[in-house]
């Protein structure tokens, strides 16, 4: 499970009660929120931390493939 900062995770139970009460004119109490939220976290947060995953890997491909080719370029002619 991710360690969601405190302050960070009030702000996300502020969202839901915003969003519940603006799209639903639902006012969601804590014990509410706490479980949409837990209820994203559990459904969503793998396929987000693993897609976080699979885009800092190409990432690292794409500057090591960047590395290899100014190293090359440091060569001198023989």
């Amino acid at each position: 499970m991710v360690n969601i900062k405190d302050s960070d995770k009030k702000k996300i139970m502020d969202e839901i009660h915003y969003f519940f009460k603006e799209e639903y004119n639902l006012d969601l109490g804590y014990i509410g929120q706490d479980n949409v939220y837990n209820f994203f976290m559990d459904i969503l947060g793998s396929y987000i931390y693993n897609a976080a995953l699979d885009d800092a890997s190409s990432f690292c491909k794409r500057q090591l493939e960047n590395m290899e080719s100014d190293f090359y370029a440091l060569y001198k002619d023989i």
